[in-house]
């Protein structure tokens, strides 16, 4: 590799937070728009719907998802997000990033 070439390039980072409920549709969407990887955590924490506690496995919890894409990408997924809005707890936002990937 030449050291003129950096080792990143320019790239949008999604964090997508929702119910777990969401997860399957979640994945499904990014795999519809050719996403190559992604990763899950379980997470906790308050909001606009209330409390999460993760108390009991697969209730009352959320995810949260973080995938790299593109910006059409990214404009495409997010456009998708928002119809889910106001029938589940769910957030999404973007980050601009330099990545490898």
């Amino acid at each position: 590799m030449s050291n003129s070439t950096p080792p990143v390039e320019p790239a949008i980072l999604i964090t997508i937070i929702g119910e777990t409920v969401l997860k399957d549709r979640i994945v499904k969407l990014l795999k519809n728009h050719n996403v190559s990887g992604y990763t899950i955590n379980q997470v906790q924490g308050e909001g606009g719907h209330g409390r999460r506690l993760s108390d009991l496995a697969g209730y009352n919890t959320n995810i949260e998802i973080k995938t790299i894409v593109s910006l059409e990408a990214s404009n495409a997924i997010l456009s998708a997000l928002k119809e889910e809005q106001g029938k589940h707890a769910l957030i999404a936002f973007r980050q601009n990033i330099e990545a490898f990937y």
